[in-house]
Protein backbone atom coordinates (compact mmCIF):
# COMPACT_ATOMS: atom_id res chain seq x y z
CA UNK A 1 0.00 0.00 0.00
CA UNK A 2 1.48 3.44 -1.01
CA UNK A 3 1.78 5.83 2.10
CA UNK A 4 -0.31 8.13 2.35
CA UNK A 5 0.45 12.06 0.95
CA UNK A 6 -0.44 14.70 3.35
CA UNK A 7 -0.44 18.38 1.88
CA UNK A 8 2.01 20.27 3.23
CA UNK A 9 0.52 22.96 4.94
CA UNK A 10 1.22 27.76 3.92
CA UNK A 11 1.72 28.40 6.81
CA UNK A 12 4.33 27.40 9.41
CA UNK A 13 3.02 27.28 12.72
CA UNK A 14 0.23 24.88 10.21
CA UNK A 15 3.74 22.89 9.11
CA UNK A 16 5.05 22.39 12.92
CA UNK A 17 1.00 21.47 14.10
CA UNK A 18 1.16 18.40 10.62
CA UNK A 19 4.61 17.46 11.74
CA UNK A 20 3.45 16.97 15.32
CA UNK A 21 0.17 15.10 14.77
CA UNK A 22 2.30 12.56 12.14
CA UNK A 23 4.75 12.05 14.88
CA UNK A 24 2.44 11.76 17.23
CA UNK A 25 0.08 9.04 14.95
CA UNK A 26 3.73 7.36 14.44
CA UNK A 27 4.22 6.49 17.75
CA UNK A 28 0.62 5.62 18.82
CA UNK A 29 0.90 3.31 15.58
CA UNK A 30 4.21 1.71 17.40
CA UNK A 31 2.45 1.30 20.42
CA UNK A 32 -0.87 -0.16 19.72
CA UNK A 33 0.94 -3.01 17.37
CA UNK A 34 3.52 -3.85 20.46
CA UNK A 35 0.29 -4.20 22.72
CA UNK A 36 -1.21 -6.09 19.82
CA UNK A 37 1.64 -8.28 19.96
CA UNK A 38 1.65 -9.21 23.49
CA UNK A 39 -1.78 -9.90 23.93
CA UNK A 40 -1.46 -12.23 20.62
CA UNK A 41 1.28 -13.66 22.84
CA UNK A 42 -0.99 -13.96 25.51
CA UNK A 43 -3.35 -15.23 24.21
CA UNK A 44 -1.68 -18.08 22.43
CA UNK A 45 -0.70 -19.21 25.90
CA UNK A 46 -3.51 -19.23 27.39
CA UNK A 47 -5.12 -21.75 24.26
CA UNK A 48 -1.48 -23.76 24.45
CA UNK A 49 -2.69 -24.12 28.68
CA UNK A 50 -6.38 -24.75 27.18
CA UNK A 51 -5.19 -27.56 24.97
CA UNK A 52 -2.82 -28.95 28.28
CA UNK A 53 -5.76 -29.31 30.03
CA UNK A 54 -7.70 -31.12 27.48
CA UNK A 55 -5.27 -33.58 26.83
CA UNK A 56 -4.87 -33.89 30.58
CA UNK A 57 -8.49 -34.50 30.69
CA UNK A 58 -8.64 -37.07 27.73
CA UNK A 59 -5.77 -39.03 29.53
CA UNK A 60 -7.63 -39.12 32.79
CA UNK A 61 -10.66 -40.25 31.21
CA UNK A 62 -8.49 -42.80 28.61
CA UNK A 63 -7.39 -44.52 32.15
CA UNK A 64 -10.33 -44.12 34.12
CA UNK A 65 -13.48 -45.52 31.38
CA UNK A 66 -10.77 -47.30 28.77
CA UNK A 67 -11.35 -47.48 25.06
CA UNK A 68 -11.38 -44.49 22.63
CA UNK A 69 -13.29 -41.70 24.20
CA UNK A 70 -15.13 -39.00 22.23
CA UNK A 71 -14.54 -36.40 22.38
CA UNK A 72 -10.59 -36.48 22.18
CA UNK A 73 -8.70 -33.37 21.59
CA UNK A 74 -7.74 -32.62 17.94
CA UNK A 75 -4.24 -33.77 16.85
CA UNK A 76 -2.84 -30.10 16.60
CA UNK A 77 -4.56 -29.69 19.97
CA UNK A 78 -2.29 -32.08 21.13
CA UNK A 79 0.65 -31.41 19.42
CA UNK A 80 0.06 -27.54 20.57
CA UNK A 81 -0.08 -28.89 24.18
CA UNK A 82 3.02 -30.67 24.23
CA UNK A 83 2.00 -34.04 23.88
CA UNK A 84 2.86 -35.50 19.90
CA UNK A 85 2.85 -39.16 20.84
CA UNK A 86 0.14 -41.22 21.49
CA UNK A 87 0.60 -44.48 22.46
CA UNK A 88 -1.41 -47.42 20.80
CA UNK A 89 -1.50 -50.84 21.49
CA UNK A 90 -2.65 -53.75 18.81
CA UNK A 91 -6.00 -55.47 19.43
CA UNK A 92 -4.73 -59.02 18.57
CA UNK A 93 -1.16 -59.60 19.54
CA UNK A 94 -1.30 -56.44 22.31
CA UNK A 95 1.97 -54.85 21.03
CA UNK A 96 2.73 -51.73 22.53
CA UNK A 97 3.57 -48.86 19.74
CA UNK A 98 4.37 -45.12 20.00
CA UNK A 99 2.93 -43.11 17.11
CA UNK A 100 4.41 -39.75 15.95
CA UNK A 101 1.33 -37.17 15.93
CA UNK A 102 3.10 -34.96 13.93
CA UNK A 103 4.17 -37.06 11.30
CA UNK A 104 0.99 -38.23 10.61
CA UNK A 105 -0.72 -36.62 7.02
CA UNK A 106 -3.95 -35.55 8.81
CA UNK A 107 -6.26 -32.98 8.54
CA UNK A 108 -6.36 -29.81 11.15
CA UNK A 109 -9.37 -30.98 12.35
CA UNK A 110 -9.09 -34.35 12.55
CA UNK A 111 -9.55 -35.89 16.53
CA UNK A 112 -7.30 -38.62 18.16
CA UNK A 113 -9.89 -40.91 18.76
CA UNK A 114 -10.53 -41.17 15.08
CA UNK A 115 -6.72 -42.19 14.34
CA UNK A 116 -8.25 -46.06 16.54
CA UNK A 117 -9.79 -47.09 13.09
CA UNK A 118 -6.88 -46.03 10.74
CA UNK A 119 -3.83 -47.21 12.85
CA UNK A 120 -2.70 -50.74 12.27
CA UNK A 121 -0.41 -53.27 13.74
CA UNK A 122 2.99 -53.71 12.04
CA UNK A 123 3.75 -57.33 13.20
CA UNK A 124 -0.27 -58.19 12.53
CA UNK A 125 -0.02 -56.57 8.83
CA UNK A 126 2.64 -59.56 8.04
CA UNK A 127 0.04 -62.32 8.97
CA UNK A 128 -2.35 -60.66 7.28
CA UNK A 129 -4.01 -59.64 9.98
CA UNK A 130 -5.59 -56.05 10.06
CA UNK A 131 -6.87 -55.54 13.68
CA UNK A 132 -7.88 -52.07 14.69
CA UNK A 133 -5.50 -50.14 17.57
CA UNK A 134 -6.50 -49.38 21.05
CA UNK A 135 -5.69 -45.78 22.14
CA UNK A 136 -3.84 -45.88 25.31
CA UNK A 137 -2.99 -42.09 26.18
CA UNK A 138 -1.35 -38.97 24.75
CA UNK A 139 2.66 -38.21 26.18
CA UNK A 140 4.57 -35.51 25.63
CA UNK A 141 7.95 -38.22 25.29
CA UNK A 142 8.18 -40.82 23.18
CA UNK A 143 7.08 -43.76 25.61
CA UNK A 144 8.40 -46.64 23.92
CA UNK A 145 12.55 -46.69 23.24
CA UNK A 146 12.27 -46.42 19.62
CA UNK A 147 9.56 -44.58 18.82
CA UNK A 148 8.50 -47.11 16.03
Amino acid sequence: MAPKHHRTPLSGGDRKALTKELGCARAVTTILAARAAEKRAAGEALIREADDLLCQSWNEKMWADGGPVDPSPSIDQAINAGYPWLEIKCSRCKAPRAVDLAALPHVATTFVHDLARRLRCVKCAGANKRPAAELLQLWQRCPIGDGS
